[in-house]
């Protein structure tokens, strides 16, 4: 698949379903490094910055991060634990403030859930390790 200028679908957008779809199906396996944005620029004939849009939102998505001096790379799906919500208890699912991003080593675009006991205890978790589960009615 090419990127077409033509699309209403803007470029950057074309670049990012074509990568997802790349890491998706396993071609591009956790660990991978992308191609650097100039090679990526020239090899689909669009602009860094539409580059630099598509890798972000990418990552926005948990998909892939970034680190200087390491280029771009696929994510590990992380391995999810359970967790059950004690009875009386609620979820409030939010992007982490960056102190919180940093404290817990999240990357771009991972969630964070807010546990809420009912005795008023919170407990935060990201949200790309969680499967939340209720307590079985009896």
């Amino acid at each position: 698949m090419a990127i077409d200028p033509r699309s209403h679908t803007p470029v950057y957008v074309q670049l990012a379903d074509l990568l997802r779809e790349r890491i998706e199906s396993g071609e591009m396996q956790a660990g991978s490094t992308l191609a650097s944005e100039a090679r990526l620029s020239q090899e689909y004939g669009i602009g860094r910055d539409a580059v630099r849009m598509a890798i972000s939102l990418l990552r926005s998505e948990g998909l892939v991060s970034t680190r200087r001096g390491h280029g771009t790379v696929v994510r590990e799906t992380p391995q999810r634990r359970q967790v059950e919500l004690a009875p009386g208890g609620s979820v409030v699912a939010r992007m982490p403030t960056g102190a919180e991003r940093r404290n817990m080593l999240l990357d771009e675009g991972v969630p964070v859930l807010e546990i809420h006991g009912p005795e008023g205890d919170v407990e935060l978790l990201p949200g790309d390790e969680v499967e939340l589960t209720r307590p079985a009615h009896d």
